[in-house]
């Protein structure tokens, strides 16, 4: 039997502040509302204490951001989908904010174990005036302590709908896809032998002109500078602009989408990077 938990998270705007209200069942939950920026940004920590996603079990993540309220969402420690006999993990966030608000996604990794099956599925849907920033930092197995991810099935989507979809399977149970897997993380093309790779992301519900994109390409370029990572950057639709980075180890990749964030929300909204705490522990 699978352990189900579900978080509701709804963020509202008072004044001057952003007030949080949280409602969870079974072992998923959040710290206390932090606001090391001052009223108007919430900061919540996410908690899982079982420490781990296994077989059979499922967590559902609602957010809802209300008109002009500022959250920022992030984790003590990795989210870690272990080794499954049998049933698939899943994890599903499903993220509404309205118009004027700001929401920056800002998990520490997620950890793909050998033999796991399981499944990550992520959805942001933005209101025109809304904005937000997130992040998304995939590790496959363990390789520096011999266990590569060689096995199993992980399937992870991303979804902002009518403005960016993206749906990537590994799937090492099926023979007729295993040798398509190995490829794709072999390749040039594909992953090129990385276990690592980093997805950051800003995202608008309104149209942003060329300004604006140039802005934020043209600041991640130079919060890049003298990196040794394999990245790139590009801008799909006048919605979305991505930034992808591959690597061996989390370290690099981490510190550069931190820097790659701060010199966003400088830029963007006029604030300083101001890191959460757990981040620096």
């Amino acid at each position: 039997m699978g352990w189900p938990g579900r978080l509701n998270l709804h963020y509202r705007r008072e004044g001057d502040r952003t007030v949080a209200h949280d409602r969870h069942d079974g072992p998923l939950r959040v710290l206390q509302a932090l606001y090391p920026e001052g009223p108007g940004i919430c900061h919540h920590v996410l908690v899982h204490p079982p420490g781990g996603i296994v077989g059979g079990d499922r967590l559902d993540i609602e957010l809802r951001l209300e008109a002009n309220s500022h959250a920022l969402v992030t984790t003590p420690g990795a989210t870690r989908f272990y080794r499954s006999a049998g049933e698939e993990a899943r994890q599903a966030l499903a993220a509404h904010v309205a118009a004027g608000a700001r929401l920056e996604w800002l998990p520490m990794e997620t950890i793909a174990y050998d033999r796991t099956r399981a499944v990550n599925h992520l959805d942001f849907t933005l209101d025109a005036g809304a904005e937000m920033l997130g992040w998304d930092l995939l590790a496959l197995g363990l390789p520096a302590a011999g266990e590569p991810f060689a096995q199993g099935r992980f399937e992870q989507q991303l979804r902002l709908p009518g403005r960016w979809l993206e749906r990537g399977v590994l799937d090492f149970d099926d023979p007729k896809h295993a040798a398509h897997t190995r490829r794709l993380l072999a390749s040039p093309l594909g992953w090129a032998g990385h276990g690592v790779l980093a997805t950051l992301w800003w995202a608008s519900g309104d149209a942003m002109g060329t300004a604006r994109i140039d802005t934020l390409l043209q600041a991640a370029r130079e919060a890049l500078q003298g990196s040794e990572l394999h990245a790139g950057i590009t801008s799909p639709n006048p919605h979305v602009v991505v930034l992808r980075a591959l690597a061996h180890r989390t370290e690099a990749p981490f510190a550069a989408l931190q820097r790659v964030r701060a010199a966003w929300r400088q830029a963007m909204w006029g604030l300083a990077a101001e890191p959460p705490r757990v981040w620096r522990t």
